[in-house]
């Protein structure tokens, strides 16, 4: 990474333009079903869904961000706050569920940023001061690839990977679907569906 931070407890490592494009795809697809304009979804209800998905309970816990994106891809669009650059880097807020600090970094010209997220997920993996990682990784770019790195990590509370579809590989970690806490962010409701 560019530059050096202490991980907190809870890491939640975002690839932002998979999160992005998941997202967008979503409210493009349900707002005809549900007959009505969907609005930007809220990142930090989603933030919050993702924790809870992974089993973070409510209290004062420090959660970390950090997304990874492409230069050129420096927005979400499909969710507000939306600039990584300029909106939700080095910025926290706090929730019942604690203090939530956001970090978004891009790779160099030398790295991918399929490199950079599987490199940050060593870092955190092998970081003492981490016990709980939460994952929203590329499935479709990368995927297969964090089979290779995600049981290397030994002495986590948990690991849990978001995505879309269960992965093939094999390993201590929970898997989540990704579609439940973006449907919540976006404000639709189940009984809509």
């Amino acid at each position: 990474m560019e530059k050096k931070i202490p991980f907190a407890p809870v890491v939640m490592l975002i690839d932002a333009s998979y999160l992005d494009r998941v997202g967008s795809d979503m409210s493009a697809h349900f707002a005809p079903i549900l007959n009505r304009e969907l609005p930007k979804a809220d990142l930090a209800n989603l933030l919050e869904c993702l924790a809870l998905d992974a089993g973070i309970q409510l209290g004062e816990n420090e959660v970390q961000v950090i997304f990874i994106y492409d230069a050129g891809e420096e927005k979400m669009n499909f969710c507000t706050p939306s600039n990584l650059g300029k909106e939700l880097h080095d910025v926290a807020f706090k929730s019942q569920l604690g203090e939530f600090s956001l970090y978004a970094f891009q790779p160099s010209d030398m790295a991918t940023r399929e490199d950079l997220f599987i490199e940050s997920f060593q870092l955190t993996g092998e970081s003492k001061d981490v016990h709980r990682i939460i994952i929203v990784p590329d499935e479709d770019g990368y995927g297969e690839r964090m089979g290779n790195y995600i049981n290397k990590v030994k002495g986590k509370e948990s690991i849990t990977v978001f995505g879309m579809n269960p992965p093939a590989y094999e390993g201590d970690y929970s898997f989540e679907m990704l579609g439940f806490p973006i449907l919540q962010s976006l404000g639709i409701r189940a009984e809509e569906l």
